[in-house]
């Protein structure tokens, strides 16, 4: 009897999924090297789409064995004002990665799970375990995101009634909110913000439409995971209890 192809093995996964869980790169560059014919597996190239079972199968990258998946981790993160949410850029501004210590940016597989733009502050996910941050993140678990903001001038509460069922953006609707005002200082005004999905720049873009345009954002929280005492540009450990905990 031949022996069954690697797909069929019990416990395989797809490569570019193994090379980017080794912490090599990101899943996308992973996948562009197995279209340059540069992983090979079991002694011969591999492509697109094959899956293999780390534990049998022999996977290589330009000739240099994939070194075993690193340990679960998972960080909770305050960025800051001015740093991507990204693991490089290719014009040299500050990304996330650099906050980090020398020995997890590199062979740890962490990548940010979700994001903050540029101009946001708060928390943001680093993670390296798929199944744990996808508890995390997708719509389908119910974990909220809680946002602070400060906003100019001072949002009657119809604007506010309208923000919390949901403002159209790009001719789609959006889920609806829950938004309470906080106070005022001054001509501006802060307000805390609790929601399901995020799309890109959605609190920013609702509130230029209301005529509030956003001067502070700070994300508090990811479901259970809250900011709390933590510094900004410092990071901590996400332990699984965490995570399994109610929202």
């Amino acid at each position: 009897m031949l022996p069954a192809p690697e797909s069929d093995q019990l416990g395989a996964e797809r490569l570019q999924k193994l090379i980017a869980a080794a912490g090599v790169c990101s899943r996308r560059r992973a996948e562009e090297l197995l279209r340059q014919g540069r992983v090979r597996l079991n002694g011969r190239t591999a492509t697109l789409g094959e899956r293999a079972d780390p534990a049998r199968d022999q996977i290589s990258i330009d000739g240099r064995p994939l070194a075993p998946r690193p340990d679960s981790l998972t960080l909770l993160l305050h960025k800051p004002v001015g740093v991507l949410s990204t693991c490089h850029d290719p014009q040299g501004r500050p990304t996330v990665m650099e906050l980090l210590p020398p020995e997890l940016r590199r062979g740890q597989g962490l990548h940010p799970v979700g994001r903050l733009d540029a101009d946001s502050r708060g928390a943001l996910l680093l993670s390296n375990d798929g199944d744990l941050t996808l508890r995390l993140t997708h719509p389908r678990f119910g974990h909220r995101r809680t946002y602070r903001i400060w906003v100019e001038g001072h949002p009657r509460p119809a604007t506010l009634e309208r923000w919390a069922a949901g403002i159209p953006l790009d001719g789609h609707p959006c889920q609806p909110v829950r938004i309470r005002l906080l106070g005022a200082r001054g001509a501006n005004s802060r307000l805390d913000l609790v929601m399901l999905e995020g799309r890109n720049r959605q609190i920013r873009r609702t509130a230029e439409l209301l005529g509030h345009p956003v001067l502070d954002l700070q994300r508090v929280a990811i479901g259970p995971l809250r900011l709390a005492d933590l510094p900004e540009g410092s990071w901590r450990r996400v332990t699984p209890s965490e995570v399994l905990g109610p929202d």
